[in-house]
């Protein structure tokens, strides 16, 4: 037995209708708390204080991407290798 159930409302109706919480107030403030913090790095014109405000992770995070897309690009050309040729063990 299928039913389908097809009903017309807006985001707000659901979210009531199933009880979730209103989390405007809270998403509105904290786009407001990441202004500030963005504005107050570009006004104080240092870079590293954009740099943290925007990435959090800093240098760190960016060399893990790095090593993620050498890994997926080491992982694809050795799945592109012929299948007969001789792959080298570390």
């Amino acid at each position: 037995m299928k039913i389908t159930i097809e009903m017309d409302m807006t985001p707000e109706e659901g979210r009531r209708l199933m009880g979730l919480p209103d989390v405007t107030a809270l998403q509105a403030e904290m786009l407001d708390e990441m202004r500030r913090r963005m504005k107050a790095a570009v006004d104080a014109s240092d870079p590293q204080a954009m740099l943290k405000a925007w990435m959090p992770l800093g240098a760190q995070g960016f060399e893990q991407f790095q090593k993620f897309l050498w890994d997926s690009a080491a992982q694809a050309a050795g799945s592109a290798a012929k299948p007969g040729a001789k792959k080298d063990k570390p």
